[in-house]
């Protein structure tokens, strides 16, 4: 692992900001879960019990990212969970589901579409799983 100390900065700041995200992603599961379950694909078993499931999971993920034993699982869970849920992302777009005060926009579901292999990369880099495109120079 690419270790600098501005490098393990960087990931801090970005551990502490993707668990925030996920963790006010984890209280919306559990506050509001009808308005998730109206953009959750009709396939998906148990829907009302997998949004509150992943709700806690969600919360479970944010804190499991600042705690350094849990790190690099909560990395990896959190990308897995972050490419699950995104068939759900996909419905909420071509479905054109009003959730408010998200905006039923391709303004919105454009970049947030695009966006989640950046979330799915997010995670994995700043739980030290992957370094990747910031990798150690081979001496050689």
């Amino acid at each position: 692992m690419n270790t600098t100390p501005a490098n393990d900065r960087s990931r801090a700041v970005m551990r502490f900001v993707l668990a925030a995200f996920f963790l006010a992603a984890g209280v919306a599961h559990l506050r509001v879960p009808d308005k998730l379950l109206a953009i959750t694909p009709t396939w998906v078993p148990f829907a009302p019990q997998i949004i509150l499931v992943t709700g806690v999971c969600e919360i479970l993920g944010a804190i499991a990212l600042v705690t350094k034993p849990l790190r690099w699982w909560a990395g990896v869970g959190l990308a897995l969970y972050a490419l699950s849920v995104w068939p759900a992302n996909i419905k909420h777009a071509i479905d054109g589901i009003d959730l408010p005060p998200i905006p039923n926009s391709w303004l919105y579901h454009g970049p947030r579409l695009a966006l989640q292999p950046v979330i799915i990369w997010w995670a994995l880099y700043c739980a030290g799983v992957i370094d990747w495109p910031w990798r150690p120079r081979q001496k050689g």
